[in-house]
């Protein structure tokens, strides 16, 4: 009696609460403890301004336009460097695991190339092309390449071996077993890797603004660090968290419509 007591208990919880707000519990909870330190004078405005302070100057950047110029700058290049490199990495991947002979000739090099941080080569790459926007494409499509890479390898290497003999007993061409065997099966990794990437790429996209570049949030974080403008720093690390976290949200809906078919744990 007392078990139905308590499951009848739990379930009218979950249902005066659901599932949907259950993960805005702790922004909310932080935001109103941040905001009323900073409004009973427990914070330094200079250096941790209040939410409502954020949200004024988040405002005031919407209206005059510069929010959205650096916002869509930012995205034009995390898209182009994404793009190249991930396609690369894409391409690559599949190459390496089709086909050993393409692994031995290029994956040593790739993984030792791996292991290199990202940050050595920004000099180089700035010697080789200059601080415009050349140079920070290319360093956001080199972080991006390695994960989708990595992961598309371990995805076609990691299809079970007993398809392939159905797909022989089937007769499939060899275009057909990597269209209807492997890249299915590698899917998975596949999706994996798309938002390792994307999260490196927006990585590696504050770096390159950081850097040397005339618009895009990162030059706009660096120019409100210049002028102490405290509360336009956190509108840039916000839109960066927002649109980092939009992106990934999407990757994960592209992963529940293309993987209906694979039963998971799900917590």
């Amino acid at each position: 009696m007392k078990k139905t007591v308590d499951t009848q208990e739990i379930g009218s919880t979950k249902s005066r609460f659901p599932d949907s707000l259950q993960a805005w519990v702790l922004p909310v909870v932080v935001l109103l403890l941040w905001q009323g330190t900073g409004s009973f004078g427990l914070l330094s405005p200079s250096l941790l301004p209040t939410p409502w302070e954020i949200g004024q100057q988040f405002a005031k950047l919407v209206v005059n336009g510069k929010l959205l110029l650096h916002l869509e700058a930012s995205i034009v290049r995390a898209a182009i460097g994404f793009a190249v490199g991930g396609l690369l990495g894409l391409l690559l991947g599949l190459a390496a695991g089709l086909s050993k002979l393409t692994e031995e000739l290029l994956d040593p090099s790739l993984q030792m190339m791996r292991t290199v941080p990202l940050l050595s080569v920004i000099p180089l790459f700035i010697l080789w092309f200059g601080v415009g926007q050349l140079s920070q494409v290319l360093l956001i499509a080199l972080g991006a390449f390695f994960p989708l890479y990595v992961n598309t390898f371990t995805g076609v290497r990691g299809v079970d071996h007993k398809f392939y003999e159905v797909v022989q007993v089937l007769q499939y061409s060899r275009l057909q077993q990597v269209f209807r065997l492997i890249i299915p099966g590698a899917l998975p990794n596949i999706l994996l890797g798309i938002r390792l990437s994307i999260g490196i790429a927006w990585l590696c996209l504050v770096v390159a603004e950081l850097m040397g570049a005339g618009s895009g949030i990162g030059y706009m974080i660096t120019e409100a660090r210049m002028y102490s403008q405290t509360a336009v720093v956190f509108v840039g690390i916000g839109v960066f968290a927002a649109v980092g976290k939009l992106s990934d949200s999407l990757v994960r809906l592209l992963e529940s419509r293309l993987l209906r078919w694979q039963e998971a744990y799900k917590g």
